[in-house]
């Protein structure tokens, strides 16, 4: 049986982070084509298999999260995704959830989907290799919003998404966070922030999940992006923590989601985190945060420029996570 808790830590381990790889495949063709690549068959795969093999990647990467669609694939040498991430020293994870869509009564306003069928896909996740899944909700600040009903609805699905995994197998990576859009103050953010983790450790309490075998990965607490407001990252670190004091001290730690942030921007308030009293690990579960300089300078090519630029924001976020970060090497060219 699978030591789910150990799994969780060596998720969070120190030094280290987790890569999330797991955008659909027309999300990603989007990006890749704004990045300069000419589309071609298969490109989303070729992309992600540049991704995975990067040499060394796996001193800074506990984990890769990819998308259902992804994980069952194969490499160009024939390997499943899943194995060869084991391979290259990292644990494999899937995005267990179908997306965000209208929460019913609750005009502009989402609950994230995919609780149907869930426990079969997890399963198949598992055998195939995966030894996580990440489920993610985004709430909305607006007059009168987030809704009692939309903060209880989706503490209720990331639960029952917990416990499911855990039935499976797999240990759960719980996203929750305030989408990076709307004129909402830090404040308002930090607020809203603090009642949906809230609600989110009471409905994983009262579905009696094991907490030491999970990982919660919300938002980095931050202002708006129309609300007009610059918040440094002492600010950021401050009000992010602020907004985590309901988190019990038993959870296998703290992984932030990017919530699209430019790369610096993402790595210099994780830095500024490290510096912040906490009682759990607390490390980085990034996508364009970590991806995005590597698929502007891969553009489909058979060159490493792709791997080196991974290897090196990598690296920058390790630096983060041990202290070492300073804002010079960003100025460096790759």
């Amino acid at each position: 049986m699978t030591d789910l808790a150990a799994v969780a830590a060596a998720l969070v381990a120190p030094g280290q982070g987790i890569l999330a790889a797991d955008e659909n495949g027309g999300m990603l063709s989007a990006r890749l084509k704004a990045a300069g690549t000419e589309p071609a068959a298969g490109l989303g795969r070729t992309c992600r298999e540049m991704l995975i093999t990067t040499p060394g990647l796996a001193r800074g990467i506990s984990g890769v999260v990819l998308a259902p669609e992804t994980a069952g694939q194969r490499l160009s040498d024939g390997t499943l995704f899943p194995q060869a991430i084991r391979q290259h020293g990292m644990l494999p994870g899937v995005r267990a959830d179908s997306g965000a869509g209208p929460l019913a009564g609750c005009p502009g306003e989402t609950i994230t989907g995919g609780l149907d069928g869930l426990d079969g896909r997890l399963r198949r996740y598992a055998r195939a290799g995966a030894a996580f899944a990440t489920w993610r909700a985004v709430l909305r600040i607006g007059p009168g919003l987030p809704t009692g009903t939309a903060l209880r609805a989706n503490a209720q699905a990331l639960a029952r998404f917990a416990a499911t995994c855990q039935d499976a197998g797999l240990v759960p990576v719980v996203a929750a966070g305030i989408g990076a859009d709307g004129p909402h103050s830090l404040s308002q953010c930090e607020t809203v922030t603090s009642l949906a983790l809230l609600h989110v450790v009471l409905a994983l309490e009262d579905d009696g999940i094991a907490l030491d075998s999970v990982v919660l990965a919300p938002a980095m607490v931050r202002p708006g992006a129309q609300s007009g407001q610059v918040a440094t990252p002492a600010d950021v670190a401050s009000a992010t923590m602020a907004s985590l004091a309901s988190v019990p001290a038993a959870l296998a730690g703290v992984a932030f989601s990017g919530g699209g942030q430019r790369p610096p921007e993402a790595t210099g308030n994780l830095a500024a985190l490290q510096s912040v009293l906490h009682v759990w690990p607390l490390t980085f579960c990034f996508g364009r945060a970590l991806d995005d300089a590597a698929l502007t300078a891969w553009r489909g090519s058979r060159s490493r420029a792709g791997q080196q630029a991974l290897i090196r924001r990598v690296t920058l976020n390790v630096a983060a996570l041990e202290g070492r970060y300073t804002a010079e090497p960003e100025c460096e060219p790759v």
